[in-house]
Formats: structure tokens, sequence, C-alpha cells
């Protein structure tokens, strides 16, 4: 099987879009902007959706579906939050089409069949929610409510790119509602750890936890605290958002309850989510010139069963003793697969599931049948041993938790490499030109200086880091005061 991936110090771009294509995660499909997400993907995703939906529900969540469009007028009542998706929406003006009297066998948008008011296909869900909270509470015996919902949503993205930014993509929206502001500010926190402990323990990627800027804050938010992650091109990749919204939408849509005083009082709300556009932080975060790698805990396939042989009765032979395996790992719980394709070769088997990112490969063949071993091939290290049968299963699945360990650490180093301070705006071009990753700077804390450097480097910030260090010094670009550093950095 020839690969043929663009190498990543070559293009890294082009090395990505190959690889999702290549490794049967994604294709585009016949609608512009929007992709076909193929079945290898999907079981990654689906991966991703069991466990962070056991999470939430350990949280106290539940699963609710809430429509696909919103009424414009409804949409329009949180004025930020209308403002700041306007440019993405799509709207649906007819309900009907009819055939076109000018032109045979073609349709045409009914006239007669205009909608009285404009739909709004959903670009995120807070109108439609919040709407119908507004039924759904009326004293604080009702809150908090802890709902979410799987979905899909559109935001209609003229530059577009497979799971990082498509025009339709699959995510999940936890809309919550309090009695207290400091109930709903300890929700946003909660959810925001939930994400991280997520994709670090299960993606194997380090996050650095922060609340966004005034400018990068979610539209009608009160304040966004996120997770940023770091790729192996040195850009930023927003892993996970979380918002505390204040009461901004509860007074938008008159959410109120009596209090145990009897008192009429607004909830307080938040809003929190992650996409498919995980999938692309997956592949970005860990993979290399060969393919995919996967971690452990998030691929559908992790040890993939190679038999070598010549003849039928070898074939026979070998069927057996990788069943006997298969049988022995699925009592741990671990996904495996036999490949015995007759169709393929062994080395075309290798390169496949190698370009795939299965964490564990086992080959047997007749001299490791007579020899009682198995050859364990890891993919993160590329690196080979021979294993005797006897210790089989306890090697593969101590090999499975040191992967995921080692997957992460690698990662964690070279964020940490990738974290430069720096103290003049010189400084700043040459590292984010140079070297790339995080910059640490002093920042005024005005929207205008931060307007001004992205105008010029493409740099934004990121976050600010919750576990920042308060210090006095001079703003990167305008020498003014500044209380700490923020982390800038050019983002997807």
């Amino acid at each position: 099987m020839s690969k043929n991936l663009t190498k990543r110090s070559e293009d890294y771009s082009k090395w990505y879009n190959e690889l999702v294509v290549k490794a049967d995660l994604a294709e585009n499909s016949g609608v512009r902007g929007c992709m076909v997400i193929k079945p290898y993907g999907y079981a990654i995703w689906e991966k991703m959706q069991a466990e962070l939906d056991r999470m939430f529900k350990e949280t106290g969540h539940q699963n609710a579906y809430f429509p696909l469009f919103v009424p414009k007028s409804m949409f329009e009542a949180e004025e930020k939050n209308a403002e700041g998706f306007a440019k993405e929406c799509a709207i649906v003006t007819h309900y009907r089409l009819k055939n076109d009297p000018d032109k045979p066998g073609k349709l045409m948008v009914d006239p007669n069949a205009r909608l009285e008011e404009e739909l709004i296909v959903r670009p995120t869900s807070e109108a439609i929610i919040w709407s119908t909270y507004k039924g759904w509470v009326q004293s604080y015996r009702d809150l908090p409510l802890l709902i979410n919902q799987w979905a899909n949503v559109v935001r209609w993205e003229m530059r577009t790119r497979l799971f990082l930014r498509t025009a339709e993509f699959l995510w999940q929206e936890g809309h919550t509602a309090h009695a207290t502001q400091s109930e709903a500010i300890a929700e946003s926190e909660q959810m925001m750890n939930v994400y991280a402990d997520f994709v670090q323990n299960f993606m194997a990627i380090p996050v650095i936890k922060g609340v966004k800027t005034e400018t990068e804050r979610f539209a009608g938010a009160v304040e966004t605290y996120c997770i940023e992650a770091l790729m192996q091109d040195g850009k930023a990749l927003q892993a996970g958002t979380s918002h505390f919204l204040g009461q901004n939408f509860a007074k938008a849509f008159d959410v109120k309850f009596a209090n145990a005083e009897g008192k009429q009082e607004h909830v307080w709300g938040t809003s929190w989510g992650v996409s498919t556009r995980l999938m692309g932080a997956l592949v970005m975060t860990h993979s290399d010139d060969n393919g995919l790698v996967l971690p452990p805990n998030l691929a559908p396939i992790q040890v993939v069963i190679v038999p070598i042989y010549k003849t039928d009765e070898e074939f026979a032979a070998i069927t057996e003793a990788a069943n006997t395996l298969v049988s022995q790992l699925r009592k741990l719980r671990i996904s495996v697969k036999f490949d015995d394709r007759t169709t393929q070769k062994p080395g075309f088997k290798f390169a496949e599931w190698e370009l795939k990112g299965v964490p564990v490969r086992v080959a047997v063949g007749p001299k490791d049948l007579e020899n009682g071993t198995f050859e364990v091939a890891r993919r993160d290290t590329l690196s080979k041993e021979v294993v005797l049968k006897d210790n089989i299963v306890n090697h593969i699945n101590g090999l499975l938790e040191e992967i995921q360990d080692s997957l992460f650490s690698k990662a964690l180093d070279y964020r940490d490499t990738h974290i430069t301070e720096v103290n003049s705006f010189d400084e700043f071009k040459d590292v984010l030109e140079n070297k790339g990753g995080f910059i640490a700077a002093h920042w005024d804390g005005t929207p205008e200086t931060e307007e001004k450097i992205k105008d010029l480097t493409k740099a934004t910030i990121r976050c600010i880091a919750l576990d920042r260090v308060e210090e006095s010094g001079s703003c990167v670009f305008t020498g003014k005061p500044s209380v700490g550093r923020v982390l800038f950095a050019k983002a997807y």
C-alpha cells in the first residue's frame, strides 16, 4: 500500500488534508464546505461522544433535543448573540419548490410559498433553548436545570477545512439555568474542567485553562472559559469553551423563577460545547509522516493481528492462535481485529494499519507458532519486539497504557518548550515567525492594542491563563502598564 503522504515539514496543511482523507476519516462532499465523516472517523467520534456523555451524566446533566430551526425574531432577542453570528447564518425563506415552466425537468422556488417569518438554521441553540426554558422554570424548585444536546449546527464558513472548520459540524452543547450567580460560575468552571480532563486523559493532549479576552469572548457571554492546545506546527487550537452567560439570555427571554421568599428573579445561565473540531486536534497533535497516531483510549481498533503464512495449513493454525488471543484481549475490553483478508499481502496490511494509527500491531507466522511467540509493534515509536505467548495479554495491556502516557508526555514536552516569554515587539515577531507556539507577553488590557497586534501579526490572545502569575510589566506593543502576561499565538 502506497501512502504518498506529503511530509509535515514540507507542507503541514497539505499533510493534514491528505492524512484525513487517506486514513479514511472524512472527505469533502457534494455540498460546498460540508464533509462526509466516514465510518473509521465516525468510530473515533463515537468513542469521544460516549466518554463525554458519561462525564456529563456523572455531573448531573440530562440529554434533550431542540429544533434545528430558529424563528428570526427569536434569534434576534439577545442582541449580542445575534450580531455575533449574523454573518454565518443560513436562512430558510420558502417551504416549497415547484416545476420550472421554462426549464423542463428543473425545479424553482415557489414564490407563493414564502414563510411568514424566516427561519435561521441554528448556528448555536441559545435562542431556541432559552425560549423553551421560559415554560420549564417557575420556581427555585425547578433549578438547577442541567441540559445537554448532541446535535449538528450550521455556520456558513467561506474557507473550510475537514473537521477544523466546516459549514455543518457535529457537536454537543450544554445549556444550564441556576438560581444564583455563584452556582452558574461554578458550573462554567466545572465544565471547563470536564473538557480538560477528557482532552488530556483520553486524547492525550495537554491544555492550558484560561479565560478569553472581551474581544474573543462568546457573543452574549459575560465570561468565556476555554482550554487551549498546541499543534505540532506551533499553532494553537481552541479545544473547548464554557460560557458564563450571566442573566443576559434569561432577561432576553424573560426566564424568571420565584425564590424561597416568593420573589421573582431572573435565572443565571451557562452554555458550553465541544465539536468534531476535536478530531482535527487529535490528528494534528500526534500523527507523523507515516499516518495517524491514535491514543489507545480513543482508537476504534486498539490492536490488529496480521497473519503471515504461505499454505492453507499454516493459515488455519495461525487463525486458531489468533482467535484465542482475540478472545483473551476482548475479555479485558480491548478492541482487537484479526485481519484475515486473503486479498491483501501482509506488507499492505502493515502499511494500512500504520496509516490508520492502530496503536499495537501483532504479527504471527509459522515460526512464531513453533517458538510460542508473537511479534509486537508499537505505532507511536515504530519499535518491534518478540513477546512470549504466555505473557502476550499482560504485555499488550501494559503497552496500551504506556503508549497513552507516552503520547501525552511527548505532546506536553513539545507544548512546554514552545511557550516563550518575550519583552519587546521585535522579539514577539521573531518568535512568532521562527519558532511558533504560545508567546507569553504583557498586554495593556485594551481591545485596541489586541486588534492592532492581530492586524500586524495574525496572532490573537488565546487566553489569560487561570494560573498566570500576577506581575507588573510593560505592554509588549504600547509600553503601557500591564498586570500580567497573556498567551498569544497564531491559531486554527
